[in-house]
């Protein structure tokens, strides 16, 4: 059918296409609202298409992005399906940007499917980081807690199906499934902000879990909006934002003239500099962190991992209790 409303090939190959995530969860682009014309059109406040040159819309995103207007990006917008565990839903959830319609264990059955992580993702607390995963558990560590997570999980099933099979309410059965249960929401969101939640979550530091979503759906957004996907992937994911004292500290290397031009260079920039430009020792180290190149990320869906919505209601179906299915 036709449509009057601006579409992309790239983005309607896998639209409502279902690709897996972790070992029960998933993505799928439900729908999706404009795209990179749309940005120019809500910046240059325009009427129609025209015969624009595609340089110039890639010119305006990157200048936008650059320079953080973000008020035409939020005139694009993205649906999703997700499943995921429950813990990764907490975490997703206290970005308060979307809209967000969650499965209801109140009203329907919980698909007893479990997170179980992959042995090289199992480890020890950091060291360094209060908030993130060292050294990889030993082989006898990781059996044993998947051992006891797995009697867990059977337990906690039986008795969310024996409360079922009493007819208790489904909004108390389910109060005791442990947060490794997968869960299901619609998210709906605009690019702008969808953009910040990937910066954030596809970050090193994040959370394996959930940067295993957000690579997903950073390759989502690559084929609505290619060209704000660049540009987010220069400006932001690639590039680092500069203090005070970090710009002091550069302006002591390469020095400009009124008019912008290069008017000299030092050979080198010691410790001591670094620290004459307010710089704290923490803070040195980051700014030198900043300074090593590294290759830009990108982002691609493998089409071959692709499943219908049928396939993934069938699996899902499928873990509900057989005595109330």
């Amino acid at each position: 059918m036709d449509t009057r409303r601006p579409t992309n090939p790239a983005a309607e190959e896998i639209l409502g296409g279902y690709f897996p995530v972790l070992d029960h969860g998933f993505v799928s682009l439900v729908d999706y609202m404009g795209g990179d014309v749309d940005v120019e059109r809500a910046a240059r406040v325009s009427y129609g298409y025209g015969t624009r040159q595609a340089s110039r819309t890639r010119g305006l995103i990157r200048y936008l992005r650059r320079h953080r207007h973000t008020t035409p990006s939020e005139m694009v917008e993205f649906k999703f399906h997700c499943a995921m565990p429950m813990f990764v839903a907490r975490q997703w959830i206290r970005h308060r940007t979307a809209n967000v319609n969650e499965y209801s264990g109140r009203y329907s059955l919980m698909p007893l499917l479990f997170y179980r992580p992959e042995a090289e993702h199992f480890s020890h607390q950091s060291e360094v980081n209060n908030q993130g995963r060292g050294a990889m558990a030993s082989e006898e560590v990781y059996a044993q807690a998947m051992e006891r997570w797995d009697r867990l999980r059977a337990e906690s099933g039986e008795l969310y199906g024996w409360l079922l099979e009493e007819n208790v309410a489904r909004e108390l059965a389910r109060i005791d499934l442990p947060l490794s249960t997968y869960t299901q929401w619609y998210w709906k969101i605009d690019l702008h902000n969808l953009l910040h939640f990937l910066t954030l979550r596809v970050d090193s530091h994040a959370q394996y879990e959930i940067r295993a979503y957000a690579e997903v759906m950073a390759a989502m957004v690559r084929r609505v909006a290619p060209l704000s996907y660049e540009a987010w992937v220069d400006y932001d994911l690639a590039g680092r934002p500069l203090s005070r004292g970090e710009r002091a500290a550069l302006a002591r290397l390469v020095a400009v003239d009124d008019e912008g031009a290069v008017a000299g260079t030092s050979a080198r920039l010691t410790p001591d500099d670094l620290l004459a430009c307010g710089l704290s020792g923490r803070e040195v180290r980051e700014f030198l962190a900043k300074l090593q190149v590294e290759e830009p990320r990108d982002f691609e869906l493998d089409l071959s991992t692709m499943r219908s919505a049928e396939d993934m209601a069938d699996e899902m179906g499928s873990a509900v209790p057989e005595s109330q299915g």
